[in-house]
C-alpha cells in the first residue's frame, strides 16, 4: 500500500509541474505579444499623431502629466480595469494596471514543506480507542489537518495594483507607480 501512495505522490508532483510549466509558457506566449513595439508597428497612425517629445516617452514605455488616452495605451497598453469619478467638480477616468505575484505566505521550503504525502507529512492515521462505557475516541497519528485538495505544489498567485493613470477631459492629469504590499 505505501508503494501505491508513493507512486500516486509521485504521478500529482509530475502533473503538477507538468501544468504549471504548461501554464507559465503559455502566459509568456500570450504576454510576449503585447509589447510596445507591437501597438507602435500595429497602429503606427495613432503614434504619428504624437509630438516627438511624446513619442520618445512611448517608446520607452513612460507617461506625463498631459499626454493623450492614446499616448498611454499605446505606452502602458490596455488596463486591466477603468474606474470612473469625479475630482474637483471634473469628470474622471482612472486606469488600474495589475500583474500577477505569488503570494507571500508559505514556508520557507518550497513547495510548502510539510505537507502532502511524504516525509514531514503524509495523509495521517487516524485510530480508534474504545473506552470502558462504550464510548470513543480518537486518537491522529501524523499530520491530521491534511486536506488534498487545499495545499497546493503550485503557488498560488494574487493580482497586485502596480500602477495607475488618471484622466480628465482626455489627458494624462495624474498618475502613480505603486509599491508593492510585500517584497
Amino acid at each position: 500500500m505505501t508503494d501505491q501512495v508513493a507512486a500516486v505522490s509521485f504521478f500529482m508532483k509530475t502533473i503538477s509541474k507538468t501544468l504549471l510549466l504548461g501554464l507559465t509558457a503559455g502566459a509568456l506566449c500570450l504576454t510576449s505579444c503585447e509589447t510596445v513595439e507591437n501597438r507602435i508597428s500595429e497602429h503606427q497612425d495613432m503614434f504619428n499623431t504624437l509630438s516627438p517629445r511624446d513619442q520618445a516617452l512611448v517608446r520607452q514605455g513612460q507617461i506625463r502629466s498631459g499626454m493623450s488616452m492614446n499616448a498611454v495605451w499605446l505606452a502602458w497598453g490596455s488596463p486591466a480595469q477603468k474606474t470612473y469619478g469625479e475630482m474637483r467638480g471634473r469628470h474622471t477616468e482612472t486606469w488600474i494596471y495589475v500583474e500577477s505575484r505569488t503570494a507571500p505566505y508559505g514556508s520557507a521550503y518550497y513547495p510548502y514543506y510539510g505537507y502532502g504525502p511524504g516525509f514531514y507529512g503524509g495523509f495521517g492515521s487516524v485510530g480508534v480507542v474504545r473506552t470502558h462505557h462504550h464510548g470513543r475516541s480518537f486518537v491522529f497519528f501524523g499530520d491530521p489537518f491534511y486536506d488534498p485538495f487545499y495545499y497546493s505544489y503550485i503557488p498560488p498567485t494574487i493580482s497586485v495594483p502596480y500602477r495607475t493613470v488618471t484622466f480628465s477631459s482626455g489627458r494624462v492629469m495624474s498618475f502613480q507607480y505603486l509599491a508593492p504590499p510585500y517584497r
